[in-house]
């Protein structure tokens, strides 16, 4: 049996993106995370949480810097000390967003925490 042009592109657009650096997304508590990384941080957040340490966290924080370029951070995370944590899970920490790191520090009285493994 032939396949038709019209199977073909239906074949096309059901191609599954990639990430470039091969990172899987992935879903927990109706919430996607880019990488299986961030999803496994979440899941120790949310027990640090029940545990009373962290009393609650945001994610994909925002941070605006000069010549309207934004850097998002994957964690703010609030401790029951009253400290607060910024945490960057990372796989492969490129040029680029190690730059955007070091402008946002510079910018903000705060230090960016990166985590490889989980």
């Amino acid at each position: 049996m032939p396949i038709s042009l019209e199977d073909v592109e239906a074949l096309r657009k059901r191609k599954v993106q990639r990430h470039k650096f091969g990172a899987m997304s992935c879903e927990r508590d109706q919430k996607k995370f880019p990488s299986r990384l961030e999803r496994r941080y979440y899941d120790q957040l949310k027990l640090r949480q029940e545990s009373g340490e962290v009393i609650f966290f945001l994610r994909q924080t925002p941070f605006d810097l000069p010549g309207n370029i934004k850097y998002v951070c994957d964690f703010q995370i609030f401790l029951s000390d009253g400290t607060v944590e910024f945490v960057d899970t990372k796989g492969r920490d490129t040029q680029m967003s190690i730059a955007k790191r070091k402008i946002v520090e510079e910018i903000y009285p705060i230090k960016i925490k990166i985590v490889t493994k989980v």
